[in-house]
């Protein structure tokens, strides 16, 4: 097996896992009266099914190669990795503390940043869109609890 696909995938299992084990901590509801805590749950079960997913495949991939590749080191995409799973620790932790709106604009921020974007201005424009788009969506329409934080929205 693919020793930093392998690695990739068992991070992202244990986010999903970390993800669901906050999210408990808040309130659930149901499905037609989602609390705070229903999305980040729904979402960590969907990271735990699809890293399973993702290492059964590249065990399956491995499976078919008979010859052994040399140990690789850290590279630009496993740097990308680390950085966009620390991005999301990072949001997952001071979610109430700085709010749903707050949360979703630097979080997008951040990811499009690490994802190669450099342009700032349409980074910004496209993290505050999402940002408010989102929260039109989950706040306003489908009258979804979530954190305030320190702006009040």
């Amino acid at each position: 097996m693919n020793r930093d696909e392998a690695i990739g995938g068992i991070v992202i299992f244990l986010f999903g896992a970390v993800t669901i084990f906050l999210s408990l901590r808040m309130p659930i509801g149901t499905f037609r009266t989602a609390g705070s805590g229903m999305f980040p749950l729904c979402l960590g079960i969907l990271l735990m099914i699809l890293s399973i997913l993702f290492l059964l495949k590249v065990y399956a991939k491995e499976r078919k190669l008979t010859e052994k590749k040399p140990v690789v080191e850290i590279t630009g995409a496993t740097k990308q990795m680390i950085l966009f799973l620390a991005t999301m620790a990072l949001a997952t932790l001071f979610f109430n503390k700085l709010g749903y709106p707050l949360t979703s604009f630097l979080l997008m921020l951040g990811l499009l940043r690490i994802l190669g974007m450099k342009r700032w201005a349409l980074n910004i424009l496209i993290s505050f869109v999402t940002a408010v788009g989102s929260y039109f969506l989950f706040v306003q329409w489908l009258n979804i609890p979530m954190p305030k934080g320190c702006i009040g929205i």
